[in-house]
């Protein structure tokens, strides 16, 4: 299976630069999902603003932060991920 390369936010230019310090603003950090998305930064910076409500509180959904994270692990867990 391919896997795309995880960009550094460091080394990142035009738009998936900009891609990447819009992540930084939103989340405080550049996890490594949005280091994926940055390979597609037109489409990506259309997807970020759903995300950070998504995995916060108070963003319209009905799950506690608790709950979201234990499914991230989960779903990280079950995919054999590294962390």
């Amino acid at each position: 299976m391919a896997r795309l390369p995880i960009i550094d936010p460091e080394k990142a230019a035009g738009e998936a630069g900009r891609f990447l310090e819009a992540s930084i603003q939103f989340r405080g950090r550049a996890p490594n999902a949005s280091r994926s998305w940055a390979n597609i930064p037109y489409i990506a910076k259309f997807v970020l603003p759903f995300h950070v409500p998504i995995q916060r509180e108070g963003g319209g959904g009905v799950l506690s932060c608790r709950i979201k994270e234990m499914a991230v692990l989960k779903t990280s867990h079950l995919n054999t991920c590294n962390y």
